[in-house]
């Protein structure tokens, strides 16, 4: 049985196996600037290893991403020195399993869950943004 997600290349006469990615992931201005202005390279780290099991893994756990309730919008929850960072995205499918894009709207460190009901809305708004940019 062939498996679809990975790929085998040669190179220099070495044999490289690597993932080959099921889902794309796009940013938007919001998240990225959230990004660039974290200053703990453990957060960076983390959300970059987040990023590539969320490209290249066909089976994400809930562990990872969990579905907002009542929203079309999926969460990344990364605890770091007692501090949550919260990362919002949206998908292309009903389930996150199935999904081939993935969109990075907007990220917040969670400082009470008054937090939540402000940054969805604003995510929100981002997608909108997002959404007549594309056209």
């Amino acid at each position: 049985m062939v498996e679809l997600n990975k790929v085998d290349i040669s190179v220099n006469n070495y044999y490289i196996w690597a993932m080959k990615e099921v889902r794309v992931i796009y940013k938007t201005v919001e998240y990225q600037n959230f990004y660039d202005k974290l200053d703990d390279d453990d957060a960076i780290k983390k959300i970059a290893y987040l990023e590539t099991i969320m490209r290249k893994e066909k089976i994400i756990s809930s562990k990872i991403a969990k579905k907002l309730v009542g929203t079309d919008l999926y969460e990344l929850r990364i605890l770091l020195k007692n501090q949550y960072r919260v990362l919002f995205f949206t998908i292309d499918s009903e389930d996150l399993n199935q999904a081939t894009m993935l969109l990075l709207l907007n990220g917040f460190i969670k400082k009470s869950t008054k937090d939540y009901p402000k940054q969805i809305k604003q995510a929100y708004k981002i997608l909108a943004q997002w959404e007549q940019d594309q056209n």
